[in-house]
């Protein structure tokens, strides 16, 4: 069985690293799924969840990232996250705080760039909120 090293990381730390069969993850343009021997990319990724099929565990990883940039090699996978999140430190209560407190600051506006600001941190907690709803229906 082929497989591919796969790395997670963020400014604050490396989220995940090991060998798996498949990535499932956000890009700019759409989910990609990824498996070994994939053609080399360089992408954007959106806020979302990024989904490991690691060698060997029947469950998959689960890693909420906040946007970042994708490289893919044939025999590796590496995630550079703005803001990384494993699957089980998710806080949904923050999240939620986090979206309330972005809407607000849009209705709340003194800027362009504060309303562009505000709307990239309600994208991000809605797809925090998301993630961690799948991530819940996937690890019963």
């Amino acid at each position: 069985m082929a497989t591919m090293h796969v790395d997670v990381v963020s400014a604050e730390a490396s989220i995940f690293e090991g060998e798996a069969e498949f990535v499932a993850l956000p890009g700019q343009d759409g989910e990609l799924g990824i498996m070994p021997r994939h053609v080399p990319l360089i992408t954007r990724i959106r806020p979302g969840a990024v989904r490991i099929k690691v060698v060997g565990q029947s469950h998959e990883e689960f890693v909420f990232v906040a946007g970042g940039i994708l490289e893919i090699q044939p025999d590796a996978v590496t995630v550079l996250a703005d803001t990384a999140i494993r699957g089980a430190d998710l806080d949904e209560a923050k999240a939620e705080a986090a979206r309330k407190a972005a809407e607000e600051a849009m209705v709340n506006r003194t800027s362009e760039l504060e309303y562009a600001k505000a709307q990239a941190e309600l994208a991000s907690a809605v797809a925090q909120i998301a993630s961690l709803r799948r991530y819940r229906r996937t690890s019963r």
